[in-house]
């Protein structure tokens, strides 16, 4: 028994070290794929902080942005968020839901391909990729002041306009807020376009969406970035148009995968019917 169990565990210590081995022959790791995404995220995170820019600058284009929103007939930011404060739960409820579920849901797209659609993930995680640094191109070309700042923030440059938005994250009880000394020193507040909370989530309905199978799964990946573009105009963090540009990058970046991406998406080799068949190796099968 003893020797059962020695050989079971070097069997699945072998397979996490081959990794997964796709259709096409080629082959992912699960400590490289976590090296990718921890190394993407390091550079975001700096670049997204060290791009900094003027309150006048990001308090204009915060004009820019509403001025274009009421000529669409989209400019009605200011009215879901009075409507969302009659209740302190659910305001409490979408300062968490901005905090984490992006982070979680990301986290369990990439593991759900790697897990069960191997041969998806190269490409999608390749689409998360690209479309999170094309957000740093907005972040440093269009500077925009989101909804929460334009009162407090605008000071000296907002020639009297009072919104009248409400930043949930210090009026509300949080584990987190903007408005502390830390992340005001770390964080970059005038990254606000393109919204990234919203294009995440448009890369989690593309991933879960045509995989999932019950109906209920389905439901929340259609939910998600309803879901999310709701809090983000809840919270005042963001515009809908911050929303529109977070799809616009990510529909880039998944072209762009596209065109370079070839694990997993070359043609299938056959499976061996013998012994290697059970080992989930793929080989090429013997010419008949």
């Amino acid at each position: 028994m003893t020797e059962a169990r020695s050989t079971t565990g070097s069997t699945t210590s072998a397979r996490w070290r081959a990794g997964r081995q796709l259709s096409d022959g080629s082959r992912i790791f699960w400590w490289k794929e976590m090296i990718i995404v921890l190394v993407v995220n390091g550079v975001y995170e700096s670049v997204r902080n060290f791009t900094s820019s003027t309150p006048t600058k990001a308090y204009a284009n915060a004009l820019r942005i509403i001025d274009w929103q009421k000529t669409l007939g989209i400019w009605h930011e200011y009215g879901i968020q009075q409507w969302a404060l009659n209740s302190t739960a659910a305001i409490i409820v979408a300062n968490y839901f901005y905090g984490s579920v992006y982070l979680l849901a990301t986290i369990a797209g990439l593991v759900y391909l790697y897990r069960v659609h191997p041969d998806d993930y190269p490409l999608w995680r390749n689409t998360l990729a690209i479309g999170t640094l094309l957000g740093l191109i907005g972040f440093a070309t269009f500077p925009l002041m989101p909804p929460r700042l334009l009162d407090t923030m605008a000071d000296g440059v907002g020639n009297g306009n009072i919104f009248g938005f409400v930043d949930t994250l210090v009026k509300y009880p949080t584990f987190w807020s903007f408005d502390s000394e830390a992340m005001k020193t770390i964080s970059n507040q005038f990254a606000a376009m393109p919204s990234l909370h919203c294009g995440w989530s448009f890369w989690g309905f593309a991933v879960f969406y045509p995989r999932v199978r019950s109906g209920w799964a389905r439901a929340l990946a259609v939910l998600y970035p309803i879901a999310t573009i709701t809090v983000v105009v809840v919270t005042a963090n963001h515009f809908f148009l911050d929303a529109l540009g977070g799809l616009a990058i990510f529909v880039i970046g998944y072209w762009i995968a596209r065109a370079f991406t070839r694990s997993g998406r070359g043609v299938p080799i056959e499976t061996t019917t013998t012994a290697d068949a059970g080992t989930g190796d793929f080989r090429p099968a013997e010419a008949s």
